[in-house]
């Protein structure tokens, strides 16, 4: 049986979900698991499709960065898979034909990608630090208000009116920790 796995890092993203969903069913996926979620948070529809599949399946995604953040992350989920006889099958290669981890050349190609792809990422991250840290030093970049401090207000509210600060972190979705310090920046003012 093929598996697939559909994923874009964010709500807005439908269409590229929808296109990646199309390309699986294309390729004869029967089951597709999807989800939008950046590939640093928990991928419970991943976990789900890594269960899901039995030995002898084909797992199936469009792209290598849809599946895995990192080289290890990649080979952490290759290795699962390996271990319930299940191969990878990588449909967009670069115009090559698809990558399928059935095959010696396939499990080859896979270890190289990887690597390929984790150094582009790494090469991007610290471009970016680079590009903040001289936003920063020119005086351009603050960094986002934590979401503590937008709330500082209704967590003072909330504590005016009696609300215990386990409470107030439950109702705000807020670590308890946080609230104890908005409240005593507040009666420290």
């Amino acid at each position: 049986m093929l598996v697939g796995y559909a994923r874009t890092s964010s709500v807005g993203q439908v269409a590229g979900l929808e296109a990646q969903e199309r390309e699986l069913l294309a390729s004869g996926c029967e089951k597709v698991f999807r989800e939008q979620v950046s590939s640093v948070a928990r991928r419970d529809q991943l976990d789900a499709a890594l269960v899901y599949v039995r030995e002898g399946d084909s797992f199936c995604v469009t792209k290598l960065d849809r599946l895995a953040r990192s080289v290890s992350d990649l080979l952490n989920i290759v290795a699962g898979l390996e271990a319930k006889k299940v191969s990878l099958r990588v449909l967009s290669m670069s115009g090559s034909q698809p990558l399928d981890t059935g095959t010696a050349t396939g499990r080859l190609m896979l270890a190289v990608i990887g690597a390929v792809g984790q150094a582009e990422r790494e090469s991007m991250l610290e471009r970016q630090r680079e590009g903040i840290s001289k936003a920063q030093r020119e005086g351009k970049y603050k960094g986002r208000t934590p979401t503590v401090r937008r709330r500082a207000t209704e967590i003072i509210r909330l504590k005016e009116a009696g609300v215990t600060p386990t409470e107030i972190a439950t109702r705000l979705g807020i670590g308890r920790a946080s609230i104890y310090r908005v409240l005593a920046n507040q009666s420290g003012n």
